[in-house]
């Protein structure tokens, strides 16, 4: 089964729902097959991975009849006193900071992805700045009245015009990469947030 017809056959399978709902669990299974489909499955094996569509449909329908909760679940069970309020407030310096640090934590690994992917297109650009220059320079050492400067640095500019064209493919192919990685890592937070919503 390709991924149209499991699309298919699992909206068929929750006919009834609201529309939105069938959107939303339609769109959640698609960018799943397609990130299975990336990491190099054909559509038939990332369907396969799934289970059956009527497995899968059951699943849906079973979280979906678990009670919502209620009001009373969803705030906090009882009144902080006030010598409770007091300590959260004395320790907001150490607690607050440890939670500063444990969001910086996680977004550096980001940060760092992303800084290595603009280190690269920065290098190539330089490259292409080199080569540039590089070709164009024999010009003004023409004038000058020396070619031999003029020949060598002609040469440079194409040694940098050739790495710049390679690298180019190297950093396109990392920005793919990168761009891939960063839709999983966000699609199986998103996953997860989402089934640990589904349980509380």
């Amino acid at each position: 089964m390709n991924k149209a017809d499991f699309l298919a056959a699992l909206r068929k399978g929750l006919a009834g729902l609201p529309e939105e709902e069938i959107e939303e669990r339609l769109t959640f299974y698609s960018e799943m097959i397609d990130d299975r489909v990336e990491e190099g499955l054909s559509e038939e094996e990332a369907v396969a991975r799934i289970g059956p569509v009527e497995l899968v449909v059951s699943q849906i329908l079973s979280d979906l009849s678990d009670p919502p909760p209620t009001r009373e679940g969803t705030g906090p069970r009882r009144r902080f006193s006030a010598w409770e309020l007091v300590l959260l407030i004395l320790g907001s310096p150490l607690w607050l900071s440890l939670a500063v640090v444990a969001g910086l934590a996680v977004l550096t690994p980001y940060a760092v992805l992303w800084s290595v992917l603009l280190s690269l297109w920065a290098l190539d650009l330089a490259l292409a700045a080199c080569a540039i220059a590089g070709v164009l320079s024999p010009i003004g050492f023409a004038l000058q009245g020396s070619i031999w400067p003029g020949i060598a640095l002609f040469g440079a500019g194409l040694a940098c015009a050739g790495a710049c064209l390679l690298f180019f493919f190297a950093c396109k192919r990392a920005s793919k990469g990168t761009l891939s990685l960063a839709k999983r890592l966000f699609t199986g937070l998103k996953s997860r947030l989402i089934r640990k919503e589904r349980r509380a």
